[in-house]
């Protein structure tokens, strides 16, 4: 009998799954898709036991000519081997070869022509600058100035070794070059200079300046996929010496500590430089505005040499400009008190002088409350054109007042939110080291996330909606066809790529801490992460795994559909039917009822569209004595009926229109006014994705029913939300509208 039991329901189970015939197993978990767990990586998504990271270290003698702008260089890497493979050539980025004439960029981009088209724009994808950019490799030797094999295939540089580079050895190496520094108004970039007529100064900008190494980790080997502009970085961690030649009246800031300030600042600017050091509630002007309008005019043939070091660090950048206003204030952060500063010409004055050094210190704090403990000297804020860029411990940022100095609303918050998604870019991917170059949104995503609870703790009434749910939803209706996934690599995402990366991501995250795993699960999960991979080099199935090891929470069903689909949320309540108890003459003798036949089933197949019918009654029976099977014991029938004696109940039928499940939000309005917000995970759609439905039981009468009230999941359809129905307008209507 119990073998034909366990027949009879399988029977029914696979009769149900074939009855849904596209069934595409969006509960089911990841572990086909992911990368097998093993000793570099573990299946909690922690670092395993015999995880490595390669090291390269770097000393760098660079000087930046103001005369032709132009950048010559030199540097030492020193590479530590601490893979178990013995390495025969090594690969440097060669980044700044994406503006040599014949790059792949520029052999691959698309172009258009059209009637009226500014000139800018046609001389942007023709070429027409006479600009020659791209570096000149004056030679690669090693540390007895002997030639080095090496091959140059457009941003890589592989390096031939004289004999195997075996595991615990190190190589050390030289390169010399130079390369001509765009003009961002032309040609623009991630670096390069912009011009002030008016004054006839620069700012440099520089980054991506020197051949730096490649990755080569335990998951792909060599990283060395090519620099096309979109995808950004991959970069291995080392210490950093580096010798900055500039024009005498120049202001550097870079990363890392400056370690010779008694060369390159005057006796006054070292006095306010450490009295900033030890300032918390304001911040302490180095060069004011009047001394940098005397150097623009003064313009100095003399050079001089700035040093800055860095320890632990994936990269490098600077700027300098003798229009440079200096600001910094100390930042009380755990048991560190870094110092921030910000650069900026008097163009941005009015603005930067309120809102930049103040942003670096808001989003040390929040950032540290959710990660880790800022772990760096600084962090630096320089103002630029356009919108952002970042580097360890520097980033460059746009956000001027008009020309007649008047600041609008949007200008001062735009300033304000991309320094800090641009300081935030420190903990992601600076310290959480991931890989730009394959996916955006490790970093840009997770970077995002942060930048809006940061905005909204310390700036809620600056009118920042950005990076939510609500904010994503134009963006998901759009055409699948041309949509990539999240998880598509950076420079296959085209115009995609900026909301997949940025702003789908961070909606996401906003999704699984306050709608999925509530915020206290979530913070937990977001900071072990961080701890885990902090100075390491995570990928998404080290982020994936982590989030669940730390909350007990599956959310398998969420990064399928949420990072690897182009789905999207669109939850339609398509019935509701309400209910009460009828009222039944209790038979003593039977101590059941006396049932009374009705038409419910057909009033069932009816869809109403509000409550006026007021609710349908129904009939409870007793319990037929087959259904105890062995059990001795009764349950009490007519207790039953009396407790759902005069409670309201619904029955919704929910269907996943968008083909993404999600937790169901439902917000309850009763007559008497009052309103009522309940949750159900997920998983209600674990046996059926298509449709559901569940029946609540309501002390108050219903007057109102809304699914994701407050926008929180990012559906795309609010219309076909709520109940009662919204009458749909006539073709009539909506032409008398439009």
């Amino acid at each position: 009998m119990k073998k034909l039991f366990l027949l009879l329901i399988t029977a029914i189970s696979i009769s149900s799954f074939g009855q849904q015939k596209d069934w595409q197993g969006k509960f089911e978990q990841l572990n086909q898709i992911l990368p097998t767990p093993n000793t570099y990586r573990s299946s909690s998504g922690a670092p395993g036991p015999a995880y490595w990271q390669q090291q390269a270290d770097y000393v760098i003698n660079v000087e930046l000519n103001d005369e032709n702008q132009s950048l010559t260089g030199s540097e030492t890497i020193t590479y530590h081997n601490n893979s178990p493979e013995s390495l025969n050539y090594l690969w440097l980025q060669l980044d700044q070869n994406i503006n040599d004439p014949n790059s792949m960029t520029k052999k691959t981009s698309g172009s258009t022509i059209r009637d009226s088209i500014p000139a800018k724009f046609l001389a942007t994808s023709t070429g027409a600058y006479d600009f020659k950019g791209g570096y000149q490799i004056k030679s690669v030797r090693d540390v007895n100035d002997k030639p080095l094999s090496h091959t140059i295939n457009f941003t890589m540089m592989r390096v031939d070794l004289p004999q195997p580079l075996k595991n615990g050895e190190k190589f050390t190496f030289k390169v010399d070059w130079s390369y001509n520094i765009n003009d961002m108004m032309k040609i623009s970039g991630r670096s390069g200079m912009e011009f002030f007529p008016e004054d006839g100064n620069y700012i440099y900008f520089i980054a991506q300046w020197f051949p730096r190494m490649c990755v080569f980790d335990d998951y792909e080997g060599w990283q060395n996929k090519q620099y096309l502009g979109g995808g950004e970085f991959a970069l291995t961690f080392g210490d950093y010496k580096v010798r900055i030649t500039v024009p005498a009246d120049h202001i550097v800031g870079a990363t890392g500590w400056l370690q010779n300030p008694k060369d390159v600042l005057s006796k006054e600017q070292i006095s306010r430089f450490e009295t900033a050091r030890t300032t918390f509630d304001k911040q302490v002007w180095i060069v004011t505005e009047e001394e940098a309008v005397k150097k623009e005019k003064e313009r100095s043939k003399k050079k001089s040499t700035w040093e800055f070091h860095a320890e632990n660090v994936r990269d490098f950048a600077f700027a300098s400009s003798r229009k440079f206003i200096w600001d910094a204030m100390a930042v009380k952060n755990a048991d560190k008190t870094p110092l921030a500063q910000s650069l900026y010409p008097k163009e941005g004055n009015l603005l930067w002088s309120k809102e930049s050094t103040l942003a670096i210190k808001n989003t040390l704090d929040i950032y540290t409350e959710r990660t880790i403990p800022y772990p760096y000297p600084t962090a630096y804020s320089v103002n630029w054109v356009g919108g952002g860029m970042e580097y360890p411990m520097i980033s460059f940022n746009g956000g001027r007042p008009a020309k007649d100095g008047t600041i609008s609303d949007r200008v001062r918050m735009r300033c304000v939110y991309i320094i800090v998604h641009e300081v935030g870019h420190n903990y992601f991917p600076m310290i959480i080291n991931s890989d730009e170059r394959q996916w955006t949104w490790m970093d840009e995503g997770l970077n995002s996330f942060l930048e809006k609870e940061t905005m909204n703790a310390r700036y809620p009434n600056l009118g920042y909606n950005s990076n939510t749910p609500k904010d994503i939803v134009n963006f998901m209706k759009g055409d699948k066809a041309m949509m990539r996934p999240i998880m598509a690599t950076a420079d296959n995402q085209g115009s995609y790529g900026g909301s997949n990366g940025y702003t789908k991501t961070a909606a996401g995250l906003t999704i699984l801490r306050e709608t999925v795993m509530g915020p206290e699960l979530f913070d937990k999960a977001f900071k072990e992460f961080s701890e885990r991979w902090a100075f390491k080099h995570p990928k998404p199935a080290d982020f994936f795994r982590t989030m669940e090891d730390a909350s007990a929470v599956d959310l398998d069903w969420f990064w399928r559909g949420w990072f690897y689909t182009t789905d999207n949320t669109d939850i339609t309540l398509d019935d509701v039917k309400w209910y009460q108890v009828k009222k039944q003459a209790v038979d003593p003798e039977k101590k059941g009822v006396t049932t009374q036949k009705g038409d419910l089933a057909k009033k069932n197949a009816e869809k109403a569209t509000d409550f006026s019918q007021g609710p349908q009654e129904f009939t409870v029976t007793n319990t037929p004595e087959e259904m105890y099977r062995d059990f001795r014991a009764r349950v009490n029938d007519n207790e039953i009926r009396s407790k759902m004696d005069g409670k309201n109940i619904y029955e919704l039928t929910l269907k996943n229109t968008g083909g993404l499940v999600m937790p169901i939000v439902i917000e309850w309005t009763y007559k008497d006014g009052t309103k009522e917000l309940e949750r159900i995970p997920a998983e209600i759609w674990r046996l059926n994705e298509k449709e559901v439905k569940k029946v609540f039981v309501k002390e108050k009468e219903v007057t109102n029913i809304v699914i994701d009230p407050n926008q929180e999941t990012a559906d795309v359809n609010l219309g076909d939300n709520v109940f009662p129905k919204k009458p749909t307008a006539s073709k009539f209507d909506q032409l008398k509208k439009n």
